[in-house]
């Protein structure tokens, strides 16, 4: 894939999550399908958070500064420590999109990016640039995935006595 369609994925799921999420109730949007998972607010907080503090982030220090070490970052202690759940979901739609928008407006500045330039990560070993941006979409679309089967697991709950199961036929 061309590093320009995956910048303007990147853009475009700015409607991908907003159209997931934009009419929830607050009831769903914190709804948990039980302890330890995540509430579809805590994944749109999640993706905030990945998009200031990780992704573009990393990228940029990846692609103008490949020794300076990463910051760490931890997603799961996160969740309950910025007290995702607690957040109104529209606000931090808002934020996502913001961000998000941000990212993409960096991305078009970038000239003749070295795209194979790449860090040196403790665990994963050598990530290149590239990888950092595929990694990015590749997010986006699991935490879609995520979101998804929250909105049908929350639909299985309030369809009963009824079954959602003709939709998987």
């Amino acid at each position: 894939m061309e590093h320009g369609e995956i910048i303007k994925r990147l853009a475009n799921n700015e409607t991908l999550i907003q159209g997931l999420v934009i009419d929830l109730d607050e009831s769903q949007a914190r709804w948990r399908p039980e302890p330890g998972k995540w509430s579809v607010l805590e994944v749109v907080n999640h993706l905030y958070d990945e998009e200031r503090e990780d992704f573009r982030h990393r990228l940029d220090l990846t692609l103008h500064m490949p020794g300076t070490a990463w910051a760490p970052n931890d997603p799961e202690k996160w969740v309950s420590e910025r007290k995702y759940n607690e957040r109104d979901l529209r606000e931090s739609l808002d934020n996502f999109i913001s961000e998000r928008r941000e990212s993409i407006a960096w991305l078009n500045t970038l000239v003749s990016p070295d795209w194979t330039s790449t860090y040196q990560h403790q665990v994963f070993g050598g990530i290149p640039a590239g990888d950092i941006l595929c990694a990015w979409l590749a997010h986006d679309y699991f935490h879609a995935r995520q979101i998804s089967n929250l909105l049908i697991e929350y639909t299985r709950l309030l369809s009963a006595p009824y079954s959602i199961g003709y939709a998987f036929g």
